[in-house]
């Protein structure tokens, strides 16, 4: 019998030192793979109170009107859209491309509203376009929503005849305020209804939950009901619940789950999340995050316990946030409004609601809108869209005569 190598004194031997050396790896691999699925889980959970400034300002030319942008899909995307700088202390509004030559997007500039953009060097595209109601036009008033965090702010556009009739509430989605939602009101304006644009919990207007973390609308739906219930208690005689990316998670779950969801005429979704998991699957696939990676992400932000490392006081059920799955559980009209290139939130899960439920989904499909910029692009099919729709549902109240809407 061949005897093993010595390994002297109080020595180990090579197979012990192999042994613990596999066996450190595995464990410094276990903790790298633990500490990464509970980034990915804090990120998905905590509001961005700074968006990142991804694209580049080449020139700005006063004398012609334009500015000169690096070329990205969505700077070259046709139609109107805001352009924030100076890490958001500065915005424009930006109209038609003038030229691109695939490198950079020259468009023009209808406006600026605070900052100086000939010292801007970076800034980003999105889609509100309307910092305030004023700004597109609209009469408004500030207003407070009562909610179980703390008095929320609102923006009330009365319609021409008054509350008292139908309204919409506006949801915003993630990241944003609700400036977001201000493009939606103008056609609800001109068909009688009363608008409501909300705050919610930890969106940087509301006030914050006890965590200070997002749900994904596990928790922030309530925010809406405590809406529903000041258009009740305001002359709302019947509302519809407009949501945008995130906020038509809310507004889903308000119309499932409120007490006063019986208020609920019917649902505009306009790019909404509609299932979770299928959208941080698409996220995640688009970082590559390896899909079991993935998996555990979604285990410990609906874990009871494992929650609390993403800093959520509140498991999520990501079962309950899957509409489609529970499409049996709508009992209104919904009106989805979605882009198929999205490149945010797929639009898989849209076409899966209204294939699963053909008798209260109506599915308007974009082609090249991206995410939440579809009025944008097409302000004309997007309002005809939701005027057919609110006149087929009998949503509408007495038509306004106010032209500045």
């Amino acid at each position: 019998m061949t005897r093993p190598a010595s390994t002297g004194r109080g020595g180990v031997g090579p197979l012990a030192i192999v042994s613990i050396a596999v066996g450190g790896t595995v464990l410094v691999s276990a903790v790298a793979l633990a500490s990464g699925v509970v980034a990915i889980a804090r990120k998905i959970v905590t509001p961005a109170r700074r968006r990142r400034d991804d694209v580049r300002v080449e020139a700005h030319d006063a004398a012609s009107g334009t500015v000169t942008l690096t070329s990205t899909p969505d700077t070259r995307l046709p139609g109107r859209y805001s352009f924030w700088f100076d890490r958001g202390r500065g915005h424009a509004r930006l109209g038609e491309v003038v030229r691109d030559d695939g490198r950079h997007v020259v468009r023009r500039v209808e406006g600026v509203e605070g900052g100086d953009l000939d010292r801007a060097r970076h800034g980003r595209i999105g889609g509100w376009l309307f910092p305030t109601p004023h700004d597109a036009g609209l009469v408004a008033h500030e207003v407070s929503v009562p909610t179980e965090v703390g008095a929320a702010p609102a923006w009330l556009v009365p319609a021409a005849h008054g509350t008292h009739g139908p309204w919409t509430i506006a949801v915003h989605g993630r990241g944003v305020t609700r400036a977001e939602t201000i493009r939606g009101v103008p056609v609800f304006h001109r068909h009688g209804v009363t608008s409501l644009l909300v705050s919610y919990r930890n969106d940087g207007e509301a006030p914050r939950s006890s965590d200070g973390r997002y749900a994904l609308g596990d928790t922030e739906w309530r925010d809406v009901e405590s809406a529903l219930r000041y258009a009740l208690d305001h002359g709302a005689t019947s509302v519809v619940l407009t949501g945008w990316s995130m906020g038509g998670a809310l507004v889903l779950q308000a119309a499932t789950r409120s007490a006063l969801r019986g208020a609920v005429r019917g649902l505009v979704l306009e790019s909404p999340v509609v299932d979770w998991r299928t959208t941080l699957a698409y996220q995640g696939a688009a970082m590559r995050v390896p899909p079991v990676v993935q998996g555990l992400v979604l285990r410990l932000l609906g874990s009871p316990l494992l929650c609390r490392l993403a800093g959520s006081a509140e498991p999520i059920d990501f079962d309950r946030l899957d509409l489609v799955a529970r499409s049996g559980e709508l009992e209104v009209p919904v009106l989805v409004l979605h882009s198929d290139d999205d490149g945010f939130v797929p639009s898989t899960a849209s076409h899966a609601l209204a294939e699963a439920r053909p008798d209260l989904v109506t599915l308007e499909a974009f082609d090249v809108a991206r995410h939440t910029k579809l009025w944008n692009l097409d302000p004309e099919r997007f309002e005809a869209a939701i005027s057919g729709w609110l006149e087929r549902q009998r949503l509408a109240g007495p038509p306004s005569t106010d032209h500045r809407a």
